[in-house]
């Protein structure tokens, strides 16, 4: 698999598990009481969107370790350094954050928690804080894909 491949599943998992979290936010939010399916399939979702997200972070991770070096280099030298010091600085240490998020929103959505008032009130504020975290990482990785072809477009001027 080229590192272009690999690259390009660490955003389309991330938006995935986005649009499952979302999912999840708008069904707890339109939730009948009385409807054990509308839970279970909460719960479900839940569990798609943290295991997108976990695979968004492995395959992310993975392309960092191996490929990021000669990219970082392009960003430092060329006319977006901020790109690095600023973006993806930031992504390298918020996506704990997202982690914890994803991992925690199948444990807030499971067994009676979604039903209660209280409960679902967590799982809405789980749900739209990694929705709001996961769009920050989308964007910050935006700034960083810039970086490299303004550095890109800098040596070739």
């Amino acid at each position: 698999m080229s590192n272009e491949t690999i690259l390009m599943f660490h955003p389309t998992f991330g938006i995935l598990g986005m649009i499952a979290a979302v999912w999840v936010f708008v069904d707890t939010l339109t939730l009948q009481p009385g409807n054990p399916n509308g839970t279970a399939r909460i719960h479900r979702v839940a569990l798609i969107a943290a295991a997108l997200i976990w695979l968004a972070y492995i395959f992310g991770g993975y392309w960092y370790v191996n490929f990021y070096g000669a990219d970082k280099a392009i960003i430092k030298a060329g006319p977006w350094p901020f790109a690095h010091s600023l973006f993806m600085e930031t992504k390298e240490h918020l996506f704990f954050m997202v982690l914890l998020m994803a991992t925690f929103l199948p444990i807030a959505t499971s067994g009676e928690a979604a039903k209660r008032p209280s409960g679902r009130v967590v799982v809405l504020w789980s749900s739209a804080l990694l929705v709001l975290m996961a769009l920050a990482m989308e964007g910050a990785g935006a700034f960083i894909n810039m970086g490299v072809k303004v550095g890109l477009l800098a040596k070739m001027a």
